[in-house]
């Protein structure tokens, strides 16, 4: 049986680029180093092509396969949530602490591509094959955070932004981690907590989340109760 990481990718044309860029605004914007915007629509391009997935927008708004379902949007709105949270963490400190030191773009750069191994992790033929035999190479073969280095690496980015692939998932219980990575780390967490909270996820998908979990309705849900 053919993996798909190793099936032969599609072209990466200019079309794909200039989708990925839309996606990803306005907050891919925020990253001053023109290089390293290039790089990360690179990587994403890079990503998408080894998927069954045309573009960034149709990647499903999982927080992981099985949990954590946002009712609309796709994980284009949770790339840029973590970026706007990331940058607003990063800039109160520099503003009220401006002894401390931090790399903007970095920080920028590694929220957009923190999920960078989501469209191979959530790719429906991926999914049927793990599923159907997992002792053939498990079930994934590997987690989001994993591939996205190899991504992040094949697709010229810093080694810095890699980290934050790997460091802001589970795995970055198992080592120390970046100061850009804590700050993407937890403004990820946060986020998908304050999404439960708010009601902005599927409620059979957030058992991840612990029984205490509270969860307030939409007003479209309440107008739609009246």
């Amino acid at each position: 049986m053919e993996d798909l990481p190793t099936r032969k990718p599609r072209a990466v044309t200019e079309e794909l680029r200039q989708s990925v860029y839309k996606d990803l605004s306005p907050e891919i914007e925020q990253i001053r180093n023109a290089d390293l915007r290039r790089k990360v629509v690179d990587a994403w391009c890079y990503s998408l092509v080894r998927s069954s997935f045309k573009r960034l927008s149709e990647v499903p708004p999982w927080g992981a396969a099985g949990i954590f379902f946002l009712k609309q949007g796709s994980q284009a709105n949770h790339l840029r949530g973590v970026a706007r949270f990331a940058m607003k963490m990063t800039d109160d400190f520099l503003e009220n602490y401006p002894e401390a030191i931090v790399d903007r773009d970095i920080v920028v750069a590694g929220a957009l591509c923190h999920d960078l191994g989501k469209p191979y992790e959530f790719d429906p033929l991926n999914q049927q094959r793990w599923k159907a035999d997992p002792s053939n190479c498990g079930d994934p073969t590997f987690r989001h955070s994993v591939y996205g280095v190899h991504l992040a690496l094949s697709a010229g980015l810093p080694e810095k932004v890699a980290h934050i692939c790997i460091g802001h998932s589970v795995e970055g219980q198992h080592f120390k981690l970046s100061t850009e990575c804590t700050i993407v780390r937890h403004a990820d967490h946060v986020w998908w907590r304050v999404a439960i909270a708010l009601g902005l996820l599927e409620r059979d998908s957030i058992g991840h989340a612990g029984p205490l979990a509270t969860v307030r309705k939409t007003r479209m849900e309440l107008e739609a109760a009246d």
